[in-house]
């Protein structure tokens, strides 16, 4: 008897069916899918969720089997959001544009496009999470007509309601079945998101604990600063740098990611409003602006916002004893070359003795690095007839063991070059 052929003998206890074992297997399989959620912090998602709050379309890149698709579903149940699936690359364009549908008298009502039935139960229920999945190995002419549904959320003559938000997902070319580059115009509709796994979320969750995705709270009292911080921050970037504005990439693969245009700056605008309303991390704004308009312009518009809300020099100097400096050493001696700018702009001896004042509370509260150019730099702007303030001389010790510090590392350096 051949190993495959079924068995006469079986070990199946009297009275117990094949029917009742699979019934049992059931049974098992459905312990196996069942899991709990907890909170627990996680960039990515909450990322995610932020940009479903804003109504803003979403692609997560990652991997085949790194979880995007599960994360959506897990998504859509915390959401209380029916999650509607359509996998891109089986469908035809007509299929997203509508079927011409011939009436009464196309002559009289023209010949109107029918949408597919997914898009009719979307609008019957007023509000879901539309999945568009393997975004990446849709065909050209596929990614075309999805121009109008990402942007516009028509599919043929159906308006898609307010309630439905859009996420789609893909694999790299590199890593995608028979893949395609996204287009240019489709791909800046989206915000882009890099999708990976964490160990520690992924060995929790088989155990039956997943992270817990929940919409960020809007405090509603923020509102209005959060629109007009999200306003001065990106107003404020592209009057400095306009070039900025609309740069599309060279290359092709570039081209099928982030990159800045007027529609990706809004976007963007948008994100940096609800992520200020929410109180979210600098981290999470970071993969949001990152992944609209781009790597460059991203950390560009980061490090302007650092410095947008950085302290008046002049408030500082008119009362150093109250002065709040930056922790992050960066943003720290940023404030600090301005208050010494300040003063070179104005030489006054009660400004330099303010400028003084400043930097010793520095000394005292921060890195004693920091304070070493900005105090060589002030020094310089003495004049003859200043009194030398009492603050020098706690500064002078970080200066001078600050100064033999750089002396020694530099001789350290050029002793292993020598040794080469």
């Amino acid at each position: 008897m051949p190993p495959y052929a079924p068995s006469a003998v079986t070990d199946t206890p009297p009275g117990t069916t094949a029917r009742s074992q699979l019934d049992v297997a059931g049974a098992l399989s459905t312990l196996l899918r069942e899991a709990t959620t907890e909170p627990r912090p996680d960039t990515q998602l909450e990322a995610l969720t932020l940009a479903v709050a804003a109504d803003l379309p979403v692609l997560l890149w990652g991997e085949p089997g790194i979880g995007k698709t599960a994360a959506l579903t897990q998504l859509a149940a915390s959401l209380d959001l029916p999650l509607t699936t359509v996998i891109a690359s089986v469908h035809e364009p007509s299929d997203f544009s509508g079927l011409p549908i011939i009436g009464d008298d196309p002559a009289l009502h023209g010949v109107p496009m029918a949408p597919p039935d997914w898009a009719v139960r979307l609008v019957r229920a007023g509000r879901g999470l539309l999945f568009l999945d393997e975004l990446s190995t849709a065909p050209p002419a596929v990614q075309a007509a999805l121009l109008r549904l990402v942007l516009e959320r028509r599919i043929g003559a159906l308006q898609l309601p307010p309630g439905v938000r859009i996420v789609a997902a893909a694999n790299p070319r590199s890593s995608a079945a028979d893949g395609w580059e996204l287009s240019p115009p489709l791909a800046n509709r989206f915000v882009h998101l890099q999708w990976t796994h964490d160990h520690d979320v992924v060995v929790r969750g088989l155990g039956g604990t997943w992270p817990r995705a929940t919409l960020p709270r809007l405090d509603p009292s923020q509102l209005p600063r959060a629109v007009d911080h999200a306003r001065r921050a990106v107003c404020g970037l592209l009057a400095a740098r306009p070039t900025l504005v609309h740069r599309l990439p060279s290359g092709e693969t570039r081209r099928g990611g982030p990159w800045p245009s007027p529609r990706s700056w809004e976007m963007t605008l948008h994100l940096i409003a609800f992520a200020t309303a929410a109180g979210s991390s600098r981290d999470v704004l970071s993969l949001l602006v990152r992944g609209t308009v781009g790597d460059g312009p991203g950390l560009e518009l980061l490090a302007s916002m650092d410095r947008m809300d950085l302290p008046d020099p002049e408030e500082l100097l008119a009362d150093p004893a109250a002065a709040v400096l930056p922790e992050r050493g960066d943003l720290r001696q940023a404030v600090l070359d301005a208050v010494v700018e300040a003063v070179r702009k104005r030489p006054e001896e009660a400004r330099w003795d303010a400028a003084w004042a400043l930097l010793a509370r520095a000394l005292e509260t921060g890195a004693p690095d920091l304070v070493v150019v900005p105090a060589t730099s002030l020094a310089a702007l003495r004049r003859e007839e200043w009194d030398v303030p009492e603050a020098i001389e706690r500064l002078a010790g970080a200066v001078s063991l600050s100064r033999r510090a750089d002396r020694a590392t530099a001789r350290a350096a050029a002793a292993t070059n020598g040794t080469r």
